[in-house]
């Protein structure tokens, strides 16, 4: 597959339900996409407890306003997160064209968090599973692109 064609497939002409690739990928995508919705969902309604327990990071020891806005900030970018996924789930029903470019997305802003976290650290305290949980994702969705973009042999024919 030459680049070209990788970019065609990444930024596809027309958007539409045109999918060639491997039909495990947009499981694969689907499966993401509803873990990542249900994560929203209770970081949403659920803050307090999957920031400490999830994340580790040790709000009971901020003061009221400060834990407050780490938790507001938390949500709304949870609610940024659930509107991303209901791209994705409409995708995956009706414009699965857009799956790779989807799966790129998700992916750099996956990596876009780990380097601004590089530079702005999130203090946690022990070892929380949201961060594995999450490096479990993108794994996920590095297998789930290549898998999308390369072509099935009968569509090759």
């Amino acid at each position: 597959m030459t680049a070209a064609n990788v970019w065609l497939r990444l930024l596809p002409r027309a958007l539409d339900n045109t999918f060639d690739g491997y039909r495990i990928s947009l499981w694969i995508f689907g499966f993401v996409t509803l873990i990542r919705a249900f994560q929203s969902v209770v970081i949403i309604f659920n803050g307090w407890t999957t920031v400490v327990n999830a994340d580790g990071v040790p709000l009971g020891s901020y003061p009221t306003d400060a834990a407050q806005t780490v938790l507001a900030l938390f949500a709304a970018a949870s609610l940024w997160r659930l509107i991303f996924c209901l791209m994705g789930l409409v995708a995956l029903i009706r414009y699965r064209s857009a799956v790779p470019l989807l799966f790129a997305l998700s992916i750099v802003s996956y990596l876009g968090g780990i380097l601004l976290f590089a530079f702005i650290p999130l203090v946690r305290v022990g070892a929380p599973p949201g961060p594995i949980v999450n490096f479990i994702q993108f794994i996920l969705m590095v297998i789930g692109l290549a898998l999308s973009l390369i072509p099935r042999r009968s569509s090759l024919q």
